[in-house]
């Protein structure tokens, strides 16, 4: 289930919200001017997709997407966990990246097929968390403040949407302000199991 927890921005240690009710975290991101969805999870992928065989297997819902929102590029991606050292380190590169807060000059729609990941929003003076995993359709749109975790061994499928494809490059704030908040594995520990 996703998990959407919301702090202060100035302290993490105070929650203001924590929920894994769907139509609640739809209600309070949609104030954000995020969208997010629910799909259903389609079986049978393969442990390493290719971006084709994910797009297939949701093609009635990205087309759906596409045509709504305009996008002109989609593709399908996935990490999956290796024990390789130079998978290693190219993981912990992404992720080091990932999880300093930027902005993007153009929406970033993920929807995930397999695994999941944390999208962190600083919206305000606020910081929402939303873990994503299966199923989930997270909408994040043009320049907002936010940062990303896969965690350390990341391992999900997921399918982006792009308008441009030079419009996914990040503008970092230079803030260090997601070092404060817990990561994707104090977040997936924390629930109930």
């Amino acid at each position: 289930m996703t998990l959407l927890t919301v702090w202060p921005d100035d302290d993490p240690g105070t929650v203001l919200l924590r929920t894994e009710d769907g139509a609640e975290i739809q209600s309070e991101l949609k104030r954000l001017g995020v969208r997010f969805e629910r799909w259903a999870v389609v079986d049978g992928l393969s442990a390493t997709p290719t971006s084709e065989e994910v797009l297939a297997a949701y093609r009635e819902n990205v087309d759906r997407v596409v045509e709504s929102e305009g996008y002109v590029l989609v593709d399908a991606m996935h990490m999956t966990p290796s024990d390789d050292p130079e998978w290693l380190e190219k993981a912990a590169a992404a992720r080091t990246k990932f999880l300093a807060e930027h902005t993007h000059d153009d929406d970033e729609d993920r929807f995930f097929a397999r695994g999941s990941g944390v999208f962190y929003l600083h919206v305000g003076e606020q910081v929402y968390a939303v873990l994503c995993e299966a199923g989930d359709l997270l909408s994040v749109p043009a320049n907002t403040t936010h940062w990303f975790d896969m965690g350390t061994r990341p391992d999900y499928v997921s399918v982006r949407f792009f308008h441009d494809d030079e419009g996914w490059v990040g503008n970092f704030t230079g803030s260090p302000i997601a070092e404060s908040f817990p990561d994707f594995e104090t977040l997936v520990a924390s629930r109930p199991q």
